[in-house]
């Protein structure tokens, strides 16, 4: 399959909107990273809108996108009411977070919520890719590895708005801020988008035996020639794979994370972490796509 920027672009935001939105949810439960808690929600806004915005660019004739709302099981809908959902409990959460006393709390009940519909959200937006016609996207494994793209790119961002407080604002409160909670969460979130980075990458180059063998082309002037060498599509996706998903993806992140938890200098690391993420991200769903080939591959 040809190239699809824009779905790669959204499946990308939305994974890192959710992903700092239900880290800034998780902090709120433990009641640090309060200084964040504003900055959070306004950057999680602005990649849920890019995202939605970037999707529109895959379509030709936007406006037949409603076409497809009226059939619940469509993954077009699903992702639209999960984005919906969350969007109606982001602004909740704003509310009841500029009401609090401290102009940074939100009840713990609404941030589990936010949590659970963060989680939601990018299984929904991943599922709506699995389908048995492709065989390298017919695996839960792709599912866990976009949750992992919003474990690592949730919790980096958060403790990077974190830093970038200002050290003469309450030094103390800003130390406890990038302390246990969210330093053990953006090691725990890069080692699990580690762990489903490597699982997936394994599954997209082991799955060349799972399309059909059709033969040799109908063509007298090529007689010995195979219609489709699946062996050769996969292996051919290798460096994207195992340097741009694994090594620059999964792995930069998680010793950054490893790193920052370690000095307490996420200003450093957690750009890091970052920029290698979104890398990994990029060259995975470019192996993706070049791999979301039918199971008869005719050509």
């Amino acid at each position: 399959m040809e190239l699809q920027w824009p779905l790669i672009i959204f499946t990308t935001l939305v994974a890192w909107s959710a992903g700092l939105f239900g880290t800034q949810a998780l902090m709120a439960v433990f009641g640090v990273g309060k200084k964040a808690q504003v900055p959070a929600w306004v950057c999680s806004a602005v990649l849920l809108a890019a995202g939605g915005i970037a999707v529109f660019f895959h379509l030709e004739h936007w406006e037949r996108i409603f076409n497809g709302f009226g059939h619940l099981t469509s993954g077009i809908t699903q992702e639209l009411i999960a984005i919906v959902v969350l969007a109606v409990a982001a602004v909740a959460y704003l509310v009841l977070m500029r009401k609090s006393d401290d102009g940074a709390s939100v009840p713990k009940w609404l941030a589990w919520l936010s949590v659970a519909l963060s989680v939601v959200l990018v299984a929904v937006m991943a599922h709506s890719y699995t389908m048995a016609a492709r065989p390298a996207w017919d695996s839960a494994l792709w599912i866990l590895y976009v949750l992992g793209n919003a474990c690592v790119l949730g919790p980096a961002t958060f403790l990077l708005l974190l830093a970038a407080v200002p050290p003469r604002d309450q030094p103390a409160e800003r130390a406890a801020d990038a302390g246990a909670p969210a330093g053990r969460t953006a090691l725990a979130g890069a080692a699990a988008n580690a762990l489903a980075t490597l699982a997936f990458a394994a599954f997209l180059q082991l799955s060349a035996g799972s399309f059909a063998d059709v033969g040799l082309y109908f063509d007298p002037t090529h007689p010995t020639k195979a219609m489709a060498d699946a062996a050769a599509t996969v292996a051919s996706q290798a460096p994207l794979l195992w340097l741009g998903a694994v090594a620059v993806g999964a792995l930069v992140p998680l010793a950054a994370a490893f790193m920052g938890r370690r000095t307490g200098n996420w200003r450093l690391w957690a750009p890091v972490a970052i920029a290698a993420a979104l890398v990994g991200a990029a060259c995975m769903r470019v192996a993706f796509y070049n791999l979301g080939l039918s199971v008869f591959m005719f050509y």
